[in-house]
Parts: C-alpha cells; structure tokens; sequence
C-alpha cells in the first residue's frame, strides 16, 4: 500500500482522536479558555489565516462563524502579512491555521506580531513554533502525515468548526456525537468507493485541466480538491465559487470539458444542481458530489451521494471520494500521489 493511501485510510481513527479529545475535559479546558480570552477582550471582528489548504480552512470556518454572528473573514497570510499588517490591532483576535506550525509566512507574521494581539493557534504539530507563541493551542490529533493534505485537511476543518460550535454554546453532546459518527461516515466510503473510483475514472477519462465548484463550506473543499489535482497529480485544477462559474467562466463549456461539483443540502443546492445540468447541457462532463437526490438524467452528470446532511460536515466528507479518486488516477498513470518533487511537505521560503 502506498503512503498517500495509507494516509487517506489512518482519517477515521484521526477524527475518532480529535472527537474524543475535545469531548474530554482537557480539550473542553481549551475551549473554555478561548472562549473566556475572547469574552475579556471583546474583539471587534476575527481574522483566521493560513497558506494552502490552511486557507482554505479559514475559508470555510469564517462562513460558519459568520453564519453564527461572529464577525469574521479568512485572509491569506502573505497578503495579511505584506499588504494588510494595519488591521492587526487590539479589537482583532487572530486565528491562525498550521498542520505544520512552521510555514514561512506563519513565523514570519507572528515575528511581527504587537504582543498585545491575542493569537488562537490551530495547529497539528504540538511542538511547532505556532505551538510556542499562540496565546491558546488547539491542537488538531490527526498524527503525522507526510504526504499531500488527507488527514490533516480534515483535523483542521473539524477543530475551527468545533471552535466556532463551542464559542456559539453549541458544543453540546448531540454535536460531540455528529462528529464522532463523521468516523463511520469516512469509514463507510473508504470500504465502498473503491470500485466507483474505477467508474469515476472511465467516466472522466484523462484529464488536461479540470474546474472544480463549490458553495459556503464546500468552497473550501473545492480549493482543497484543486490543489490535490495540481500538487499529487501534476493537473492543473481550479476551485471557484458557483456564483462565480456563471459571470464568465460558463463560456468555458464545450465537448471535453471536465469538472467536480460539490453540492450539499443545503442553502444552495438547487443551484449547484442547476448548474451541473447545464455543464452537461453544453457538453460538459459533472461529477456531482452531492448530499441531496439528484433526479436529473443526463448520463453527463455523475452523482456521488454523501450522507451527512450537515452542510459544514459534509464538506469535510465529501473530500474522499477526491482523495480516492486521486490515488486511483496516479496508479492508472504509473506513479504514486502525493510526494513532492519541487517543494517540501513544510514551505520555509516565500
């Protein structure tokens, strides 16, 4: 078995370890705390920033912090830290996101940072330099991992939504309890996509580039799903948003064209399946991965069917039909997925 397999494979005893951790009471410590720094300081807005799939992370976790009445927005941390360094004041908390702990700009944000500005790290590496200076720690349990973001992407997305759950007071048992189910959901596709990954991959057949499409949450799975073609599979990908796709990137559509559609039940799935219909109307090719019955009979559309009804849940689940799909492409090429050639799995230049 190879590693990135292996990696994919180790994501439901990492969730049953953060889940655990955080319905403990040294993980409900942690929480408390962060919530009680952020009563006493009563901050004006929040930033969350990350580079790569830590972004995208911060993406999806300011959505939900926002959709719960805390003022928030994601910022890479390379434009936060050379073009907008003047909005770190003491009326802002910063979040900052790090499987490593020790990425470039993440060091290098935090050497600039006033010692009067508050800084919640999450983080996967508990020794990291992130783990050293953030005001609190939220560390993520998902192990090591060596190869393209699997796990990692998955431990992070949960503990900034457990966050923003425990800050609103709705960490409670029944959520505990949804996340720790999240294992047996990961679990369940894991024993079951292998033969539709054989199908998924004569359905798309070779790929030159592929556009992937996503909504709120699921955005940030998009983004994460570009990155995996473009870092594991040398496949140029990109993620963008659905509103987005038809204010000119709609033009794109003809014969050949391929793309993967994220679309939970939720706020805007009738547009998202709106959308993977006309793809295919105009020649496209869709896979559909879906939280909600798709009726639609165009044979141009795929669905894949996610059984978390959770709209931010379901976009930590609906990775792995991508990360199967991405193991299954690279074996029927030759090569492995997921090691680097040009980089590290840690980035120490800018």
């Amino acid at each position: 078995m190879n590693l990135f397999l292996n990696e994919i494979l180790e994501q439901p005893g990492a969730i049953e370890s953060l889940a655990g951790f955080y319905g403990s009471d040294a993980g409900l410590s942690l929480l408390t705390e962060t919530k009680k720094l952020i009563s006493d300081t009563s901050p004006r807005r929040i930033i969350l920033t990350g580079m790569g799939s830590s972004f995208f992370v911060a993406d999806a976790a300011a959505a939900l912090f926002n959709s719960l009445r805390m003022p928030s927005f994601a910022m890479n941390t390379s434009e936060l830290l050379h073009y907008n360094l003047s909005l770190l004041d003491q009326s802002t908390l910063l979040i900052c996101i790090s499987q490593s702990g020790e990425s470039y700009e993440i060091r290098e944000l935090l050497a600039h940072l006033d010692e009067k500005i508050h800084c919640i790290g999450i983080v996967n590496d508990e020794g990291s330099f992130l783990a050293r200076k953030a005001s609190i720690v939220l560390p993520c349990k998902a192990g090591p991992e060596k190869m393209t973001s699997t796990k990692t992407y998955v431990a992070t997305s949960l503990v900034s939504f457990i966050l923003g759950w425990h800050l609103d007071g709705v960490w409670t048992e029944r959520r505990v309890k949804q996340v720790m189910n999240l294992r047996g959901g990961f679990k369940a596709l894991l024993d079951n996509c292998a033969a539709a990954t054989g199908q998924i991959l004569t359905f798309l057949g070779d790929i030159s580039t592929i556009q992937i499409i996503g909504r709120g949450p699921s955005y940030s799975t998009a983004c994460q799903s570009a990155l995996m073609f473009k870092e594991a599979l040398h496949i140029p990908a990109t993620g963008i948003l659905g509103g987005e796709f038809r204010h000119g990137p709609m033009e794109m559509v003809a014969e050949g064209f391929k793309s993967l559609l994220f679309a939970p039940k939720g706020n805007t799935f009738s547009q998202s399946v709106r959308m993977a219909e006309d793809i295919a109307r105009f020649g496209g090719k869709v896979l559909l991965i879906t939280g909600g019955e798709y009726r639609g009979k165009n044979p141009d559309v795929r669905p894949v069917f996610i059984s978390n009804q959770d709209e931010f849940l379901f976009s930590v689940q609906a990775i792995v039909p991508v990360q199967l799909f991405v193991d299954t492409y690279a074996k029927a090429k030759g090569f492995e997925a997921g090691s680097f050639s040009r980089g590290g799995k840690v980035t120490n230049i800018e």
